[in-house]
């Protein structure tokens, strides 16, 4: 997840769809039914989109709910990671998307324009102006006009941006790894190739439709 920061960042984010600081939700073809079926629709052992499943079923047999068994979960899990609180990243006082720009300097190794950590971190150009004022602001990084166009800023980290990336990573690493200690490593490695065809795929549909 966080190693990964970037082009499949990060995982950090429902798929095809630009970040906004407006916090999670549960947007998508389930989103709206899963908070409707409420948590005790859902059977013994079920997940609670296997009960929106269901109900689509009594009030529509004749449509096939197949894509909905596998977005509606893709978006469930998305709002519930990002609802989580990421403890070592708010011991630090960073977000999600802050430390993904952070992360995004420290991994490329070279400075970066507003709009290159827009493209890395699957940004808006809003979004990122409002994270790197903030991180201007905390010493973390900072910027410097380009020599031949002044309009251009170039971003790099501080020293100081560099030893908290340093330092949080780890921690943040082992904390995904306790999120995802319900699957073993086969499961978890399996469902990492599946989410990264899924991935290639809708990058080359819906990345060429924003190009």
């Amino acid at each position: 997840m966080t190693a990964a920061n970037g082009r499949a960042a990060s995982g950090n984010r429902a798929v095809g769809r630009r970040d906004t600081d407006e916090g999670a939700d549960d947007r998508g073809g389930t989103g709206r039914d899963v908070r409707a079926a409420g948590s005790g629709a859902a059977g013994q052992g079920d997940d609670i989109v296997a009960a929106v499943v269901r109900q689509w079923h009594l009030v529509r047999p004749d449509i096939d709910t197949g894509p909905m068994e596998i977005i509606g979960r893709i978006n469930r899990c998305a709002a519930l990671l990002q609802q989580a609180e990421d403890a070592p990243l708010r011991r630090a006082g960073l977000t999600r998307p802050e430390f993904d720009v952070l992360g995004t300097l420290r991994r490329t190794g070279h400075e970066l324009t507003p709009g290159e950590l827009a493209r890395e971190t699957f940004s808006s150009g809003a979004a990122v102006t409002k994270r790197l004022k903030q991180l201007t602001e905390r010493g973390l990084v900072e910027r410097r006009g380009d020599d031949r166009d002044r309009r251009v800023a170039h971003v790099r980290l501080t020293d100081a941006g560099r030893d908290l990336v340093d330092e949080v990573l780890p921690e943040q690493l082992s904390y995904e790894r306790t999120v995802l200690s319900g699957l073993d490593d086969g499961g978890q490695r399996t469902l990492a190739a599946l989410l990264g065809e899924l991935l290639v795929q809708l990058e080359g549909r819906l990345g060429a439709s924003r190009s």
